[in-house]
C-alpha cells in the first residue's frame, strides 16, 4: 500500500463516506420496511401516510449518491403500485 499523504487522506475520506452511506441506506431500508408492514396489513390509510416520507427519503438517497437513480425510481414505482392495490376492508353489517 502506498504511504503517501494523499493516499492516507483518501482512505480516511472513504471510511467517512462509507459510514455516511451505511447510515443513509439503513434509514432508507427501515422506512421501506415500515411501509411494507402497512401494505402487508392491508392498512391503506397508514400506507398512504407513509408514502410521501418514504419517497422523500428515496429522493435524498439518490441525491446523495447512496443509491442509483434507477433503483430509487424502481422502488418508488413498485411501492406506489402496491399501495394502490390495497383494497380497503369493507366493514361488515
Amino acid at each position: 500500500m502506498a504511504i503517501h499523504k494523499s493516499a492516507i487522506q483518501q482512505w480516511k475520506r472513504s471510511l467517512r463516506r462509507n459510514a455516511i452511506n451505511k447510515r443513509n441506506k439503513s434509514a432508507l431500508r427501515s422506512q421501506i420496511k415500515r411501509l411494507n408492514e402497512a401494505i402487508n396489513k392491508k392498512d391503506q390509510e397508514a400506507a398512504r401516510k407513509l408514502l410521501p416520507p418514504t419517497f422523500s427519503l428515496i429522493d435524498k438517497s439518490i441525491k446523495k449518491g447512496t443509491i442509483h437513480e434507477n433503483k430509487g425510481n424502481r422502488h418508488k414505482s413498485r411501492l406506489s403500485q402496491q399501495v394502490e392495490m390495497i383494497n380497503p376492508s369493507v366493514p361488515s353489517k
